[in-house]
């Protein structure tokens, strides 16, 4: 089956996590608003599917998946589709649905990282909200960020000793997502992200060996593969960012003779 997946074209977005599993899976696969208009693609092709009233499912808002007859909308919810066709989720309805609880979650983190430069609304300009996201991100920083973080640790550490995945002894989409929301942490939060690396041996080593999966290591460093930038979710503002840390003091006070 030839997958047709519907994004916008300039960012990772949500519509990354998707990618990473058709990729990963070595599936056929379209980035429809991508191609070029003259073929009948690009964002106009996006567009009439969300305009479409006589779909009986519509989707909300991109990503979704079209595959075969089937329109399939929300990143979780395309990936549990994916994930048992692909060899990328476990063959068991409890570890699919841990799996599944596990991409929820992450969704969770995802939304809390958006709303450090967004905390007002979408529709504003970051310029427009600069206080409240100063406020927002610090926040996020000191609490969400360690505690979203060491929960994804303690999933690795109760996990089989050994095996390195978030869920059972094989690679399923979760660590793929988890791998993805690294990385765009590292883009935005780079500083905060450094001062708690000590703390996440396991996220760090699952990240080192999904980057090292041949086919995700040839997508990485393929044109398919969008950098971060200041449009997507994972955005660098360096004032949202832990402080630069100090520098030790050099010397010795003088004392008396």
């Amino acid at each position: 089956m030839r997958y047709e997946l519907f994004y916008w074209p300039s960012i990772q977005g949500r519509g990354e996590f998707v990618r990473l599993a058709l990729e990963q899976a070595g599936a056929e696969y379209v980035d429809v608003a991508r191609e070029s208009e003259a073929a009948a693609m690009g964002v106009p092709a996006l567009m009439r599917w969300l305009q479409n009233e006589t779909l009986a499912t519509p989707p909300y808002a991109p990503p979704f998946l079209k595959a075969g007859d089937r329109i399939i909308g929300q990143t979780a919810n395309i990936l549990m589709f994916l994930g048992p066709r692909h060899d990328l989720a476990p063959t068991d309805e409890a570890g699919r649905l841990w799996a599944h609880q596990l991409q929820l979650t992450l969704a969770d983190l995802v939304a809390e990282i958006h709303d450090t430069h967004h905390p007002i609304a979408s529709g504003l300009y970051y310029a427009d909200q600069k206080p409240e996201a100063r406020r927002r991100a610090a926040y996020f920083r000191k609490e969400r960020l360690p505690a979203f973080l060491g929960y994804f640790e303690g999933v690795l550490e109760r996990n089989p000793r050994g095996s390195g995945h978030l869920v059972g002894y094989t690679l399923t989409y979760a660590d793929l997502s988890m791998f993805q929301v690294m990385m765009g942490l590292r883009y935005a939060f780079p500083r905060a992200m450094a001062r708690l690396k000590r703390e996440l041996p396991l996220l760090d080593a699952l990240c080192e060996r999904v980057s090292a999966l041949p086919r995700i290591a040839a997508y990485l460093a393929s044109k398919r593969r969008l950098p971060f930038n200041q449009q997507g979710i994972f955005r660098h503002y360096p004032e949202l960012d832990a402080p630069p840390a100090r520098k030790a003091k050099c010397g010795h006070k003088r004392g008396k003779s």
